[in-house]
């Protein structure tokens, strides 16, 4: 059946069509928009919306119902805000069927219909909100087809005498007497008789004609309403004789209250274009120049300048510059444009009925800070490697300080030993260190540089508690060094559990119960006293680590123990599993300015940490109470805790009430605000550091409009889901389950006008296998429903595709009902595209658009309907249906925005903006995970700003909410969108632009080369064709046998015959893969047929090739640029360990100390001969191997390196830009091979293996290292040393441990020798424990479990016992395979249990026996290596 629509007809003749809900009728009024995101309850009973007809930006409304309609104590509707609906109708994106909140009795549909009002849906609101901004408000009808009144006449309420119709008929009394307040209704509203009445006043409710005598009363109250205030002119002349009195009373006016008492003093009033209305109007308080959030609702205003004498402006909006508020200089008059007490909202400023029932007129202000002095030169902490928990939002908050700081005209210097990183790079900060941030190197920095300034809160974990070092040791008070921003005591109240309670309880707020511990008998006495199941916590760590749930006393043991390897005090709360986890991001000044910018949602329940989880901002399932609720006491909290600059703040509410509790505050940028950046548009970290220079906030432009101010909350008209990647597959014998400590990689987000849009799109962006909300990939099971692994998202699919109920669904998950009904809308649809299979013409159009506006990608359509993606992709251009462009502006289009922040949505009927001119399009990399991460945003950053160099305008397409690149004023358009053949296609056909940028984003890009060069795109740089040959490895090979150029010897993929002829080992290598994925060698048939089957799973469509794998021979790493075939610059680095273990993974020198001169020139010249043969323009790298004086090749990317920025940097020559400079066909000087300044660079790989339970440590074919630092030095001992100490090692002092595989591996060279070492005693086949002066040698065989029982478990807890107890300094592991081999086997070895428990216990670990080697020769150099710095400025 077709479904009914309608259309609203506007006065300027455009008619915009939708679906009909609510009331079947027709209404006519002005049409207005309003941009608050919640509190549409409290919105349509408001009197001042009489007649007018409603648009919400906010696209999804109803979301959590209707309540119920029953009274409070003062016998007034406890949700509503008047007796019926005042609206004539209402428009909306989305109005919600089944709605889910434990207050809701009905739905918005519902609701509607009973009170006869009627709504659209489905309609662009952004648009219609942008068309009523640029004409002004409007007239409009809606009217429902086939209805008889097609020609309804337009009315205009304000020619109506709009508040009779609104005010009461008769007065009516409400409470005891004891201040007697008059209250004149001109469309009160009932919180506004509330306020008074819980201040103690006896409210009399009056009409607004009503003859006014002041022996009546004590005060006069002029209420809100709606039209034109010219039309009361009985309540004006009321007015006027009242204030002429000789002892007058008290009066204050609200909205239209405002504008009576300035007609009665005789000042003016007019029409504004398209008035206020929302919850983030910016209101400036004259006298202290505070700025206040407030929440309006009118069209007319006061002109300020017809004020007569003796009157003053009390309040102005920061914005438009209207006024907002007038006061009497003598006598106890005064009125305020904005609502203190509005229903929906902020009510920041509510104390304004507490002035008025005190008829103390001055606003008394706390003062304000002093002027701090400005600093002139800053030391910014950055926050070291990419690990677990702290990734690459911190290169983006970190870039956005140095932008603001480089504005203001500060010196800057950064310590940062990660060289991937943008905010390295040259042209940011004024010099860079490339140092281990530890006290001891930053004293070193601060002692040469001597900065007056300090920024810790921009680094993460690692900087701030390097700051707290600092401070405690002195170091920052004797040099004389301002902490900036955010107080030291502020951030270790934060820090510190028991203090933060306890400043909680100060100022009446709860936080969960919990209890700190510092010792294994506290924390069990404590968990008796708070009652199983709790949560045990580490205090001072980042992302949850070492935390997890205990539901007995020996879970709880194991917990603990494990805890106190990482920190001295542990924290047990109690479980609040199941209740919905809630965050707000909050931005506060020195002059107590404070907002809070971004609310978010955890899709997950609480018990899952919120970096694990799903998380939708802005909040979906929260009703105005709630919302403010938090609001408010998240600003006070942070008011309380001095706060300046960013902070975020994580609740815990209870989805069947009101209660909540804090969960925690921290007191510096973390991973949700650079997610609440993004999300909102709004440059969180830029604002931070300006703040924390002693700016005030409402000084300050709201970046996006340019002619607003960043004092304003953002409001949002679109919907964004946040989800994580996971790399799980990646690590042998690790947990999947997902819990309160955190082990995804890297992020996503996507943007979409509905929650279905976003959320698909996302699970599309985190693995781009992966079609959407898919029931295919595992099987439903209430196990994995109620335990959360990485992949419960396809569980709960299959679940409802299985017909699972939302109830049964809720009870194992507590998922929010309202998220599970929208998974459920998804799974039905697919259904019933299924049903189209017989012939493509019998699909419907309708059917295809709603499934594009649900999210569904055209290849999850061609799978529903076995067609192929390029076929339903014709059917969509044949149809019509296409994407829409639109902006993000930070104001939900209240304000003109020449912002470039797009996104692609199917709810929309028009673009944003107009494609005039051709730009150069450059594909990010898409999601961090293990292998691609913040380089190629290095490579993709320095690509976009030599583009813009050079004159080109950019587009930059990538949808990881953590990098640079995804940062607005990089580029000239950003498109934070999916990066697929079908998005970048669909781009490319809206903007066509001068050509497409492949090689700058890692493999992702690489991956859709031939899908988009076969659709005539105009890729730049290398041929598609020339990527093929190097990414298929079965060309490649080939390709390299035709020009004579060794290699392993090599077969495709067919038969085991081949590894017996040429004898195992033998590697598996799949073709366009990243970080190795599903590569590995095989040791025997049963291993190969085990990898076999994963390397075909992984490259379906490509061919897998199995070569012979070389042990013992050196691996070589070249990255390149070339210009047609003709190669411009070269890079050498040697990898320290064998070849075998994965590029990513290895130690990295350059220049290289061990190649010969003769290996160098033939190492040119296979680059030569390859660059050559696929006539590559840009940048490509090689891997090669040297073994015996021979040089074979493995690989080839023609595409950046990670190794891409390392080179750049220590090398001195930015061969990103270069590589640019050669794809856009500018002619270059050639480089030849880069030498380098005469200093050493070694990179080395950061791990996270203690964030991974369960995670065996081993380095093979397949890349495991979460990120790299890299650190200079005068020989590569020096370098290898600070890198080493950057990646959090510790030199040892005492102890070591050495464990050895087995007889067969010869006797290690070089170990044992030079003084400086400890000492440590090898013996074969055993470990060596040396306590301090004898040495025990303990029997703990490695290969074969023999001997009893009994036995093998008494020396392994004497070994655990040892590193339990910090015996031991470093671990020496060095098992026998080394050689590239994961052990298949789920046999747990001895020296894997050993390899997990120095992890856990936070020991310094070394497995690799070449690094070995060389922190031998470090430790005899020791000495000699000073404490050099090296910084490249």
């Amino acid at each position: 059946a077709r479904l009914a629509m309608g259309c609203l007809v506007l006065q300027d003749g455009a008619v915009i069509r939708g679906r009909p809900f609510g009331a079947a009728r027709s209404a006519a009024g002005e049409v207005v928009f309003q941009t608050g995101m919640v509190g549409y309850p409290e919105a349509l009973t408001d009197p001042s919306y009489k007649s007018q007809i409603l648009v919400l930006t906010y696209p999804l409304i109803g979301n959590y119902g209707v309540p119920r309609d029953e009274p409070d104590q003062y016998g007034l509707s406890r949700w509503f805000e008047s007796s019926k609906i005042h609206v004539s109708a209402l428009i909306v994106g989305e109005c919600s069927q089944i709605p889910s909140h434990w207050s809701s009795v009905r739905s918005l549909d519902h609701w509607l219909k009973e009170q006869n009002i009627p709504g659209l849906e489905g309609v662009d609101t952004r648009a219609l909100t942008k068309r009523i901004r640029e004409k002004g408000t409007l007239l409009g009808r809606l009217v429902m087809d086939g209805a008889q009144e097609r020609n309804l006449p337009f009315e205009d309420p304000n020619k109506r005498h709009l508040v009779q119709e609104v005010s009461v008929k008769v007065g009516l009394g409400i409470a005891p007497p004891c201040v007697g307040i008059t209250a004149v209704d001109c469309g009160l509203k009932y919180n506004q008789i509330r306020c008074l009445c819980q201040r103690g006043a006896a409210v009399t409710v009056v009409p607004w004609d009503h003859p006014l005598d002041s022996a009546e009363f004590d005060g006069l109250f002029i209420s809100n309403g709606p039209g034109d205030p010219l039309s009361c002119s009985k309540t004006i002349a009321n007015l006027r004789r009242l204030l002429a009195e000789p002892q007058p009373k008290p009066v204050f006016g609200i909205c239209l209250g405002h504008q009576l008492l300035a007609l009665a003093i005789g000042a003016q009033t007019y029409k504004m274009k398209y008035g206020n209305r929302g919850h983030n109007q910016p209101c400036i308080h004259e006298a202290s120049q505070r700025c206040f959030i407030t929440s309006q609702n009118h069209g007319f205003a006061v002109e300020p300048g017809s004020l007569p004498p003796g009157w003053a402006v009390l309040f102005t909006n920061a914005n438009d510059h209207s006024n907002e508020g007038l006061v009497h200089h003598t006598q106890p008059f005064f009125s305020v444009q904005f609502h203190p007490e509005h229903r929906a909202g902020p009510t920041d400023l509510v104390g304004l009925f507490d002035i008025f029932l005190e008829t103390g007129l001055a606003y008394k202000e706390p003062p304000a800070d002093g002027d701090v002095a400005r600093p002139r030169k800053v030391l910014i902490l950055g926050s070291g490697g990419l690990s677990i928990g702290q990734a690459g939002e911190f290169d983006y908050s970190g870039s956005q300080a140095i932008k603001a700081l480089k504005e203001e005209n500060i010196q800057t210097v950064l310590i940062n030993p990660n060289i991937a990183t943008v905010q390295t790079s040259k042209g940011l900060a004024d010099k860079v260190y490339f140092l281990p941030l530890t006290p001891e190197y930053v004293t070193q920095v601060i002692k040469n540089e001597r900065p007056d300034g300090i920024l810790l809160t921009f680094g993460g974990q690692t900087a701030l508690n390097c700051g707290v070092a600092l401070t405690q040791g002195g170091v920052l008070a004797r040099y004389r060094v301002r902490v900036l921003g955010t107080p030291m005591a502020s951030i270790e109240m934060t820090e510190d559990r028991k203090v933060f309670v306890e400043k909680m309880e100060e100022i009446d707020e709860h936080v969960a119960p919990s209890e700190a511990a510092s010792s294994l008998e506290q924390a069990q006495a404590a968990a008796s006293r708070l009652g199983y199941p709790v949560l045990v916590r580490s205090a001072y760590a980042l992302g949850g680590l070492g935390s997890g749930f205990a539901n007995s006393r020996e879970e709880l043991t194991t917990l603990v123990s494990q805890a106190f390897a990482h920190t001295s005090q542990v924290l047990v709360d109690k479980s609040l599993k199941g209740w919905k986890e809630i965050e707000y991001e909050v931005v506060r000044d020195a002059y107590d300015n404070c907002i809070t910018v971004c609310n978010m949602e955890n899709l997950d329940p609480l018990g899952i940490h919120t970096g694990e989880s799903i998380v939708v901002a802005p909040s979906q399932t929260l009703n105005d109470r709630e919302y403010n609720m938090l609001r408010h006491t998240a600003i006070k909290v942070v008011r309380h805790l001095g706060i300046v600059g960013e902070c975020n703040i994580q609740y815990a509410l209870n989805p069947e009430s009101e209660q909540y509790y804090i969960i925690e505050v921290n007191a510096r940028l973390s991973r949700s605000s650079a997610l609440a950046s993004k999300a909102t548009g709004y440059p969180l970290a830029y604002v931070a550091a300006k703040l924390a220079l002693g700016i005030p906030l409402p000084v300050l432009r709201n970046s996006v409009t340019n002619s607003t101010t960043a004092n304003f909350e953002p409001s949002l008209d679109y919907c964004v889901v946040k989800i994580p990647r996971w790399d799980l597959s990646k690590f042998l014998r690790v947990s999947t389950k997902i819990g309160s400590s955190m082990k995804s990689v890297g992020e996503v987000m996507a943007i979409g006008r509905n929650f279905e849009e976003a959320f698909q799109k996302a699970l599309r962006m985190v693995d781009e296998n992966c079609v959407g909300f898919d029931h295919t990939v595992k099987p439903a099971s209430d196990q994995e429903l109620e335990t959360p692994t990485d992949k419960r998202i396809f569980v709960l699919a299959a679940a409802l595709r299985a017909g699972y109920p939302i109830e049964r669904l809720y009870e194992l998950t507590k998922i929010d009902r309202w998220f599970l009904h929208k998974m459920k809308n998804i799974t039905d649809h697919a259904v019933q595209l299924e049903s189209y299979r017989e012939g493509q013409s019998s699909m419907p159009p309708d059917v295809l658009k709603k499934a594009k506006q649900l999210g569904f990608s055209d290849k999850q359509v061609a799978l529903a309907v076995l067609s192929t993606e390029l076929a339903v992709r014709k059917m969509r251009h044949d149809l019509k249906i296409l994407p829409v462009v639109k902006q993000i502006d930070t104001v939900a289009a209240e304000w003109p925005a020449q912002t470039n922040y797009l996104y692609l949505t199917y709810n929309g009927t028009e673009h944003d903006l107009a494609f005039r001119e051709p730009h150069v399009m450059v594909i990010g990399s898409g999601v961090y995970r293990i292998g691609s991460s913040v380089e190629f945003d290095w490579c993709a950053v320095g690509c976009i700003r030599e583009l813009r160099k050079m004159g080109f305008k950019t587009i930059m397409v990538n949808y990881n909410p953590e990098t640079v690149s995804t940062d607005y004023d990089m580029c000239d358009r950003l498109y934070f969108d999916e990066i697929s053949f079908e998005v970048v296609m669909d781009i490319y056909e809206l903007e066509s632009p001068e050509g497409v940028i492949l090689s700058m984003g890692g493999q992702l890009p690489n991956n859709i080369a031939m899908a988009l060069h076969r659709q005539q795109c105009r890729i730049l740089g290398t041929s598609p064709e020339a990527i093929d040959s190097a990414e298929n490895r079965f060309k490649f090979s080939r390709l390299l046998d035709t020009i004579g150029i060794s290699q392993p010897l090599w077969k495709e993929l067919s038969d085991m015959e081949f590894c017996c002829k040429v004898g195992y080992p033998c590697v598996v290598r799949p073709s366009y893969v990243l970080s190795g994925a599903a590569m590995n060698v095989a040791y025997s048939d049963s291993d190969l047929e085990k990898f076999l089957c994963s390397a075909v799973a992984v490259s379906k469509e490509q061919p897998v090739v199995i070569s012979k794998f070389i042990q013992e021979a050196k691996e070589i790493d070249v990255d390149a640029v070339a210009c047609d075939g003709a190669v411009v610059a070269i890079a050498i680095s040697e990898h320290v360990e064998n070849a075998g273990v994965h590029s990513g993974d290895a130690t990295l020198v350059t220049p290289p100390q061990d190649i010969t001169p003769k290996t160098l020139e033939r190492i040119q010249a296979i680059v030569h001969a390859i660059g050559q043969e696929l006539l590559v323009t840009g940048p490509f790298n090689l891997q090669l191997i040297a073994k015996d004086d021979q040089l074979k090749v493995i690989e080839c990317n023609v595409r950046v390196s990670r190794s891409f920025p390392f080179v750049s940097k220590t090398l001195g020559v930015d061969m990103v830009a270069l590589a640019t400079q050669v794809i856009m066909g500018e002619e270059v000087e050639s480089v030849g091979l880069m030498t380098g300044t005469g200093i050493v660079g070694v990179k080395v790989p950061q791990f996270s293996f203690s964030r991974l339970a369960g995670a065996d440590v081993v380095l093979g074919v397949e890349m495991t290292s979460t990120g790299e630092v890299a650190c200079f030095g005068e020989n590569r001992c020096e370098a290898y040393l600070k890198a080493m100490l950057s990646t959090g090692f510790k030199i040892p002092k005492k102890n070591i441990l050495l464990t050895i595989g087995s007889y067969k591996v010869r006797s290690v060279p070089g170990l044992g020798a030079g003084p400086p070492l400890p000492r440590f005693m090898p013996s074969h086949g055993s470990g060596a424990l040396v306590p301090a002066g004898q040495v025990t040698a303990v029997d703990w065989h490695f290969e074969d479990a023999d001997g009893s029982e009994a036995g093998a478990k008494e020396t392994q807890r004497s070994i655990m016992d040892y590193l339990a107890e910090n015996h031991f300094e470093l671990v020496i592991n060095l098992s026998m395979r080394n050689a590239g081999g994961r052990r298949l086997s789920s046999f747990v070895t001895k020296g894997y249990r050993t390899r997990r428990l120095a992890v856990d216990y936070s020991v310094p670990l070394i497995i690799d026996i070449k690094c070995t080697k060389l922190f031998v020769e470090v430790a005899k150099e020791r000495e000699l290596v000073k404490r050099s710095i090296y910084r490249q400025t």
